[in-house]
């Protein structure tokens, strides 16, 4: 029932803008884990050091265009959920008053088409783009979330199976039940990137007091650059 509500969450918002452990995720191929860009996330929790996938080009070459402009920094995560995701990137969010709704920003520029593929999953750790209810499923140009997601069953893998008419591995059913995630996203919101180190920041900036908004009480900014 948990994962049911998530997913009606999102659902009803239109734009998407989550286990504890500090462990590493797992691989699930070699094609979703093809990068040649990685990126620093510093926030006011600590620094998360995410790969973007060569194998979702536009979702990559839209991202490492807004953070050489230094588009993200002094923006916040504006909307997190326990054991779900945290989500940032609203241009709004810059000098944004408390109690301020965000997550609207950004609709003005152009959308992202969408890259969908069964090997990227939407396992813990993973960094995928934000959308709002076109038909298309194209991406949000700038706002985008973090999986912290939380252990799905093996029950609850087959009810996503059966609603989506495609099976997973057995590696991405043991990512699922193992590490966590949020599998009622797969297919629906393009994954393109993963954090290599800083999963214990997610955990941290998930865990925060939050407003009826699902933002945070206390501003958590960021600052993003690229490492390669």
């Amino acid at each position: 029932m948990n994962s049911l509500k998530q997913l009606f969450c999102v659902l009803i918002t239109g734009s998407l803008l989550m286990s504890a452990s500090c462990q590493k995720t797992p691989v699930v191929s070699d094609a979703s884990t093809k990068w040649t860009k990685k990126v620093k996330v510093t926030t006011t929790k600590g620094t998360i050091i995410i790969r973007l996938y060569d194998t979702t080009p536009l979702h990559r070459d839209n991202f490492i265009k807004l953070v050489s402009e230094k588009f993200y920094n002094e923006l916040l995560f504006h909307r997190v959920i326990n054991e779900f995701m945290i989500q940032g990137g609203d241009p709004n969010s810059k000098n944004a008053v408390p109690g301020q709704f965000l997550g609207t920003g950004g609709s003005n520029m152009p959308k992202i088409p969408a890259e969908f593929n069964k090997e990227l999953i939407h396992k813990r750790g993973v960094l995928a783009a934000a959308r709002d209810g076109n038909p298309q499923k194209a991406s949000s140009a700038c706002q985008f979330y973090i999986v912290q997601g939380k252990k799905i069953t093996d029950q609850e893998l087959d009810f996503y199976e059966q609603s989506r008419g495609f099976p997973y591995t057995s590696e991405q059913r043991n990512i699922y039940k193992n590490i966590g995630g949020t599998p009622q996203l797969d297919m629906n919101y393009t994954v393109f990137g993963e954090v290599e180190s800083g999963l214990e920041v997610i955990d941290k900036i998930a865990g925060v007091a939050t407003d009826q908004n699902d933002r945070p009480l206390d501003d958590i900014k960021m600052k993003i650059e690229i490492l390669n």
